[in-house]
């Protein structure tokens, strides 16, 4: 290419020397006014220099558009000489200009122009012959055009006959070429092809081609149209892709994902079931439109069938001694479920092959029961999933909805699973008690099949709709009520209870576990903060109420902050020492008061115990005597067994009435008033049936009951003693408050072997079996050996007692 300096080289005589405007895909043709927007700066200037003098310019198309500092090499050498006839600026800085097409032309050199394109043209002078073969031509071309315009309707019908009143063949050629859709490679050719009839020859090829695709098309909408409702533009758009396929013989875009999903068929080891469903779903993928709604639900179906574990498994760790040091790191105490999960392992590397067992861990809240799932699945070298069941209510949520649903995936079960990516995961089903049924379905009745040994080989996902093993997970499952979990699930689990911590156990998981995870928390040292012994029990005991660790966590949390502002304000090697008289200051006054024993021996008053989700409690009872006609108060805030309770110690004491040395109408004189202190808080149940009647006793015979003493039982009308739960509970509670005597019933002594052995030095327990028992142990007596050895009366009070029968005490209960 030669270049002339514009300075130094004036133009030869006749060249024409004019601007050159770079045009991105499009080709402008003689004869042609296009509008064009312009916003390069080089081409911005072009245009003002072209409108400056005699508003020609050169106006070439690149050769890729997306160069946007074109050179001269990027630039076709022949383009159509034009005419600005009007320019607009805009107000984002770009041009609006149109321009009309002239003539073609060719570069003869360019320019040296700093702030344009400038070019010397030649231009090109167009010949043909008028022949009979030209007119032949001519007239095809017409009429060729006016069928391409009945078939495009982006042709307005009037071109037809403008273009028919066209007599050159030259510029009928350029005016047919701007409305045809072909590529700009083939335009640029026709605009370099300056034999007339060759140009028109093109074109006319051109035309029948275009022509072709535009009847296929149209058969195309017509074939589709019969088959489509009116209303469903979709489905039109999906048969319409289709028909197009067909009709230009292309394969299905979608085969390389099709053939990516069987071979991952092939590779995947899986259920003969589950294998054929696969393949018999990938069958109907093929035969399916890709873009329609169904196939998309397939193939989301066979890739949950692919991601499942169906026969990878994690290989168990056997070595029981390890198992056991983690779960020991892990957790202090909760022995009953460290034993059970070392039997699972003795047995699994005995037998080699076990189903996974399932346990549900019952206690209050803090006491450690999701995390030892975690810690349980870590000593056996099992992947962990955990799913929270509270307040799930639908049997979906379990099992899946079915596919027909829009939307519709597997339940939590097969979702977790896949989340595990084992066949052998430890599972845990948290909060198991928290569920609820509604017009949806009972989840709990869902958990049944997954959770009996007998038939969870065979789970069946409604949206998998094939079986799943999953007889060799670990299932366990936790709750802090076992009464509310449905029998028929609890008859599936094996019921490991958890109690509450005892005094000494919470100090030592303080000490081992808890200080130093929030010292660590909250960025100090070991030399900064140090705990007493006694600082940790007056946390324990004024300012947490639980059967857990979790609100001791919390303030153990609360006065390491309070250390670390000590620290940041004084320096960073002070020492805070925690001691019980430091917490009034560090957490404020005593939040919760420590339950003690009487310190002196009163009449009318007995020491029960009871057991709450936070753990045991002493429950004191007070009766008091009063003149009156024969009503029984009872108060408290108390349930229907307790005060069923109250009744039944009441008609003992009517019974034993001579033996206590009371009239056989004394109850007809007097009103008696029951009361269990704490109003504002439920209680029911019926294990403080013989403290009531103790306290009946003490009250009616004006006889004291020893301070040491606390008692726990059921009373019948015979004055029997019937067992109770949570016994484990209620002495440490008797041990916390300095109670050094329990009364219990006799069959309560399979589970004293569950009380720590601490407490049984401290605490003494007495099994009874009667209530007369009971008041020789609690009563202060002179001979206590020889009180109540009267016999009972008999069965019928109507004749041991004749004046009794004709009236019965009213009951009051507030």
């Amino acid at each position: 290419m030669l270049f002339r300096n514009d300075k130094k080289d004036p133009p030869p005589p006749g060249a024409l020397r004019v601007p050159l405007l770079p045009l991105r895909d499009i080709i402008v043709f003689p004869h042609m006014v296009v509008p064009l927007f312009v916003g390069r700066q080089r081409s911005i200037r072009a245009l003002e220099e072209a409108m400056g003098k005699q508003k020609f310019i050169l106006l070439a198309a690149q050769k890729d558009a997306k160069t946007n500092d074109p050179t001269e090499e990027d630039i076709y050498q022949v383009g159509t000489l034009g005419s600005v006839v009007q320019l607009l600026r805009l107000p984002d800085g770009t041009v609006k200009v149109l321009i009309e097409g002239k003539k073609r032309a060719r570069v003869a050199q360019y320019v040296d122009h700093p702030d344009f394109f400038l070019v010397e043209v030649d231009e090109v002078v167009e010949s043909y012959d008028k022949t009979t073969e030209l007119e032949a031509l001519i007239r095809s071309v017409n009429s060729t055009f006016e069928t391409y315009v009945k078939l495009n309707k982006k042709i307005p019908p009037e071109m037809i006959m403008s273009v028919a009143s066209i007599e050159d063949p030259a510029r009928l050629a350029d005016t047919i070429v701007a409305h045809l859709g072909i590529k700009l490679e083939d335009k640029q050719t026709l605009l370099e092809l300056l034999d007339s009839a060759a140009r028109l020859e093109k074109v006319l090829g051109y035309m029948r081609s275009e022509i072709e695709i535009l009847e296929v098309e149209k058969r195309i909408r017509t074939r589709v149209k019969k088959q489509m409702e009116k209303t469903q533009k979709e489905y039109y758009l999906n048969e319409q892709m289709r028909a197009i396929q067909k009709e230009l013989g292309e394969k299905d875009e979608f085969k390389n994902e099709v053939q990516e999903l069987e071979e991952k068929i092939k590779a995947k080891k899986m259920s003969a079931e589950a294998r054929d469903k696969a393949e018999k779903e990938i069958k109907k993928l093929k035969m399916m439109s890709p873009m329609s709604a169904e196939a998309t639900v397939v193939r989301n179906y066979v890739d949950w069938l692919i991601s499942l574990p169906w026969n990878e498994f994690t290989e168990d760790k056997l070595d029981i001694n390890d198992a056991e040091k983690v779960l020991e790191e892990d957790h202090y105490g909760l022995e009953k479920v460290k034993q059970r999960i070392l039997e699972y392992l003795a047995v699994q590397t005995l037998v080699g092959q076990l189903k996974g067992p399932i346990l549900c861990l019952v206690g209050p809240p803090g006491v450690g029961k999701t995390s030892l799932g975690k810690s349980i699945a870590r000593a056996t070298g099992r992947k962990f999933v955990r799913v929270s069941l509270g307040g799930v209510r639908d049997e979906a949520e379990i099992r899946g909805h079915r596919r027909t649903y829009i939307g519709a995936l597997p339940g939590k079960i097969i979702q977790s699973m896949k989340k595990a990516g084992s066949g052998n995961p430890v599972f845990l089903l948290d909060e198991v008690d928290k569920m609820s049924t509604d017009f949806r379905g009972d989840p709990s009745s869902a958990l049944l099949e997954v959770l009996d040994p007998e038939q969870n080989t065979t789970f069946n996902d409604h949206y998998l709709d094939v079986d799943y093993d999953l007889s060799k997970i670990m299932f366990i499952t936790t709750a802090n009520a076992l009464e509310r979990i449905p029998r028929p699930l609890q008859d599936r689990m094996e019921i490991i209870r958890i109690a509450g911590y005892t005094e000494l156990e919470k100090l030592n998981i303080a000490n081992r576990y808890l200080v130093k995870k929030q010292r660590e928390a909250n960025g100090l040292a070991e030399s900064n903060i140090e705990f007493t012994d006694a600082a940790l029990l007056s946390i324990i005991r004024h300012y947490t109420k639980e059967a857990g660790v979790r609100n001791l966590e919390r303030e153990v949390a609360a006065v390491c902050r309070k250390a670390a502002v000590e620290v940041v304000k004084k320096d960073r090697n002070a020492k805070v020492k925690v001691t019980p008289k430091a917490l009034q200051k560090l957490l404020g006054p005593p939040r919760f008061r420590y339950g003690k024993a009487d310190d002196e021996q009163k009449v009318g008053v007995a020491t029960g115990l009871a057991w709450t989700d936070l753990g045991g409690e002493l429950l004191g009872t007070e009766v008091t005597v009063m003149p009156g006609k024969g009503k029984l108060i009872i108060t408290g805030k108390l349930g229907d067994v307790m005060q069923e309770s109250a009744q039944a110690a009441m008609s003992y004491v009517r019974s034993r009435a001579e033996a206590l040395g009371l009239d056989r109408d004394f109850y007809q004189k007097v009103d008696i008033h029951i009361h269990v202190p704490e109003g504002a808080i439920p209680k029911d149940g019926p294990s403080a049936g013989i403290t009531m009647a103790t306290a009946l006793t003490s009250a009616l015979t004006r006889t004291p009951v020893r301070h040491d003493i606390a008692m726990t039982g059921e009373i019948t009308l015979r004055g029997r003693v019937l067992p109770i739960g949570g016994l484990k509970e209620k002495v440490l509670a008797a041990h916390r408050a300095g109670i050094k005597r329990v009364l219990l019933p006799s069959e309560n002594a399979r589970d004293i072997k569950d009380i720590p052995a601490t407490i049984l030095k401290s605490v003494r327990l007495e099994l009874v079996d009667h209530m007369d028992d009971v008041l020789r142990k609690a009563l202060v007596l002179a001979e206590p050996e020889s009180f109540l050895r009267q016999p009972i009366a008999p069965e019928s009070s109507a004749h041991a007692f004749p004046q009794a029968a004709a009236a019965t005490p009213e009951v009051v209960t507030h």
